[in-house]
């Protein structure tokens, strides 16, 4: 009768590991199909990124100017620009000399420069549109294009700046005023330079990409 029992008892533990088995495995499985869906998704968004970014130009986004027309930056197409997020009253703004100056030289050759004046950083650019045009022309001499006044950053950022930023390394934020993007003739976004890199600084890349 005991060894009745004893088997009995064996029989019952050697199929409850079956069950506990069969149960871990299945939840191992469960898992293994999670992860691999989670990847899957994630290569996906990847490559829909990359594709994305291989395929897309600045020649897809259109701004205002100054004097309220707009414009689509299609129309620059096969023109190298150098786009600047610019503010009248920084410790920055001689800058726009420098950028008159490269725009000079340059757009016979097919730079185009594009200035896009932002209030983001520290409120200095206050004015509006006229005022804006008023002080570039008066104090600098401005011919280059001048765009209405845009957020660069932020939850109401311009798309033609959220596309800027990705197209470099740094990705992050516009810091200040007076950044700037150089753009082939591809539309394609080259290099990003901050503040401090003085528009005279930007020659050779500008001659290498007019080439």
């Amino acid at each position: 009768m005991a060894t009745k029992k004893s088997s009995l008892t064996s029989a019952l533990l050697l199929v409850a590991l079956a069950i506990a088995s069969v149960g871990t495995i299945g939840g191992a499985m469960s898992q293994a199909g999670k992860s691999a869906t989670e990847g899957e998704e994630l290569v996906s968004s990847a490559e829909s990124g990359a594709n994305e970014d291989s395929t897309a130009t600045v020649y897809q986004f259109k701004a205002n100017s100054l004097d309220g027309h707009e414009i689509s930056l299609a129309d620059y197409k096969g023109k190298v620009l150098l786009i600047v997020n610019t503010a009248s009253h920084c410790g920055y703004t001689p800058q726009y000399a420098g950028l008159q100056a490269l725009s000079k030289k340059y757009e016979s050759q097919g730079l185009k420069v594009l200035g896009f004046p932002c209030d983001q950083f520290g409120h200095q650019e206050p004015g509006d549109a006229a005022a804006i045009s008023s002080f570039c022309t008066k104090n600098y001499g401005v011919d280059f294009q001048m765009f209405d006044k845009i957020d660069v950053n932020g939850k109401n950022a311009n798309p033609l700046y959220t596309f800027l930023k990705k197209g470099t390394k740094d990705k992050g934020d516009i810091r200040w005023n007076f950044t700037k993007f150089l753009v082939d003739k591809q539309g394609k976004v080259i290099k990003r330079y901050g503040s401090m890199a003085s528009p005279e600084s930007l020659s050779a890349d500008i001659e290498a990409a007019l080439k």
